[in-house]
């Protein structure tokens, strides 16, 4: 009989500027919460706007010219995204000089804390940074700074981000998800077998980790 307490592999796929992406994850946090049931995640990147310039855009702006959502839409849909990370204590902290940024550098820094343990704090300390700060998460200063507050050396991180040297890498992970039909996020991929895209509810995660844990008992 398989082990039971083994925790269920769950691959995210996701931006660190997406907020759907830091609602779904802490949406499923609370269903682990609930179950009891444990996981074990891995973080792999995504890029909503790939071809960002490093200054980035204004959010809303920026919203309005890629999905045309109006103000009257961006108002109602951060009120409601505020609301509902509150409720999972995620703090989402919208103001209108906010801007979307380019992520290319973010996810080479997840790559690379992921080598050192740290992939997981590297990913909940940029949604932070981006959503409850509002930093700029496409500076090599702010990245650096998460380095050193989840515990990596600042130095390192500095280096690899200078160099470049984990770009090649991280577009090689994103082909090989996006050949594989994601094409939005978030999408968790539940025991290398189950995809599930969007977020989904804490009810919902939760039904699926229970229906994953009688498969295997």
């Amino acid at each position: 009989m398989p082990d039971q307490t083994q925790p269920i592999r769950v691959d995210i796929v996701s931006d660190v500027v997406c907020p759907w992406c830091a609602i779904g994850y802490y949406q499923l946090a609370r269903a682990v919460q609930e179950t009891g049931i444990d996981v074990d995640i891995h973080w792999h990147p995504f890029e909503l706007n790939r071809h960002m310039a490093q200054e980035g855009e204004n959010l809303r702006e920026h919203l309005a010219a890629k999905y045309g959502t109006t103000l009257e839409g961006s108002i109602k849909a951060r009120a409601r995204l505020t609301e509902m990370g509150a409720a999972l204590g995620f703090t989402f902290n919208y103001a209108d000089d906010m801007r979307m940024y380019n992520t290319f550098r973010a996810h080479q820094l997840i790559d690379w804390a992921e080598e050192h343990g740290k992939a997981h704090e590297a990913k909940l300390a940029l949604f932070a940074a981006f959503f409850t700060r509002r930093e700029d998460v496409a500076d090599i200063d702010v990245l650096v700074e998460v380095a050193g507050q989840i515990g990596l050396d600042r130095d390192a991180a500095r280096a690899m981000l200078d160099s470049g040297e984990r770009a090649e890498k991280i577009r090689e992970k994103e082909q090989f998800w996006t050949s594989r039909g994601v094409q939005g996020v978030p999408a968790m991929i539940f025991e290398r077998q189950h995809l599930v895209t969007g977020a989904q509810g804490e009810g919902n995660y939760a039904n699926i980790l229970k229906q994953l844990r009688t498969v295997v008992a």
